[in-house]
């Protein structure tokens, strides 16, 4: 005679990609929470007997990570150390078909838009009533904050609509619930995410409503950092600017993807947007906020990207002196727009042009941090690792952009603020001591 189950289901989910999916797999656990299910991020114990894989579709490198993962879990279940591997996210959603005859031992496949399907597979239901609910998989004093889904933007290169359709604002009530429950749980600073920050409040006030957000988050007792990432350049909603120089507990921080610089790569990318307009919108913005770090991401390796473009790129950098950048090279994505054009750039010059221009940027950023030597900052406590304390300024967004490496003697409780004076000075990090 068969016996019931007697262990409960314990869910680990593993997430890859952007902190988008990562908010996405806190949902899930939530949700599994609330409903009685236990689950845990990136469990090392392997004491669980559920997997749930959260992919990423962006480029080549993370479709790869992605599949390499689920194969992984594929294999600890062969060995009967997992009993059922689901898989969700946006790997999931733009190659279900596929990757369900590829990888046949996956127990289901679920897109970005079916948490209510994954959910009852997992004998869970949707709890509507758990909106800004969820159990983070940051340290406690930081989250992200989601405000929409998907995009409505046709840039060339990018799968992202594809994967997670149009744009769908939240309302500015659903998200400053979910902020002040943040807040409630000792989250000081909140991250806000979005395929396209700017484009928010367009579908359901009918105008951008960024910076009506922002002053209600603003508004937040308890909320000390509020820092904004992926605002795209093109129709950027400059009342944001006031808001941000108005606002002591929103950083002087602005995350703005650019991709390129020459017309003739931006045309192509369609960015909607050309150089010169590029070069005032960052020429007011300083205007407007002095103190304002600005960080952006490049593309290099795009089809039909010559020498003269690289070189345009690296000049830009040069002249505007941005204070962070981030590089990719190309990927070329099956249906965008891009993929009818030839990728004839090889995988090694693209990293070799990356190459190239991040060591531009590495001595502007070398140089910038050797300007704070003596200054003193605010600074928050992110963690202690090898005997040092690893903390932050409003001017850099977390794993992305400079640490402020401390030595103290003195404890400093993880997600304290404190203040610093730099002593040293490297390529991307500070050391100082608290003052």
């Amino acid at each position: 005679m068969k016996s019931g189950k007697l262990k409960s289901d314990k869910v680990n989910i593993i997430t890859l990609g952007c902190s988008k999916n990562m908010v996405d797999s806190e949902v899930l656990s939530g949700q599994l929470n609330a409903n009685g299910i236990s689950s845990i991020h990136e469990n090392r114990k392997l004491d669980h007997n559920i997997v749930v894989v959260n992919t990423c579709g962006f480029i080549d490198k993370a479709k790869e990570e992605s599949v390499n993962t689920i194969l992984e879990q594929v294999a600890l279940k062969r060995k009967g150390k997992l009993e059922k591997v689901y898989v969700t996210g946006c790997l999931s959603e733009r190659y279900r078909a596929d990757l369900m005859l590829e990888i046949p031992e996956v127990d289901a496949w679920f897109g970005t838009m079916e948490l209510p399907i994954l959910l009852k597979q997992l004998n869970a239901d949707y709890k509507k009533e758990l909106i800004g609910e969820r159990l983070l998989s940051t340290p406690k004093h930081y989250a992200y904050l989601k405000i929409s889904e998907g995009c409505n933007r046709t840039c060339s290169f990018c799968a992202i609509p594809l994967m997670r359709g149009g744009h769908v604002s939240k309302t500015i009530e659903e998200i400053i619930a979910e902020a002040k429950h943040l807040v409630k749980i000792g989250v000081k600073e909140i991250m806000l995410i979005a395929q396209e920050l700017t484009y928010y409040g367009l579908d359901i006030y009918k105008k951008r409503a960024l910076s009506d957000l922002l002053k209600h988050l603003s508004d937040i007792e308890g909320l000390h950092w509020i820092r904004l990432h992926y605002a795209y350049p093109s129709k950027f909603p400059l009342d944001v600017l006031d808001v941000i120089k108005e606002r002591s507990n929103i950083c002087n921080y602005l995350d703005m993807p650019l991709q390129h610089i020459s017309n003739n790569m931006l045309q192509a990318m369609k960015r909607q947007i050309t150089r010169n307009e590029i070069v005032e919108l960052i020429d007011t913005v300083r205007d407007r906020v002095p103190d304002v770090c600005i960080r952006t991401t490049l593309i290099t390796g795009f089809p039909g990207e010559t020498r003269e473009d690289v070189e345009d790129l690296k000049q830009f950098l040069e002249e505007k002196r941005l204070d962070r950048v981030g590089i990719f090279t190309y990927s070329h994505e099956e249906n965008t727009s891009a993929h009818e054009l030839i990728d004839s750039i090889s995988a090694e010059e693209k990293e070799a042009r990356a190459l190239e221009i991040m060591e531009v940027q590495q001595t502007i950023s070398y140089e910038k941090n050797q300007e704070k030597i003596g200054n003193t900052y605010k600074v928050i406590i992110d963690k202690k690792e090898a005997g040092r304390y690893l903390a932050r300024t409003e001017y850099d967004s977390v794993e992305v952009d400079n640490e402020v490496v401390i030595y103290s003697n003195k404890p400093l409780p993880i997600g304290d603020f404190v203040n610093v004076k730099i002593t040293k000075a490297f390529d991307y990090d500070l050391e100082g001591e608290v003052v």
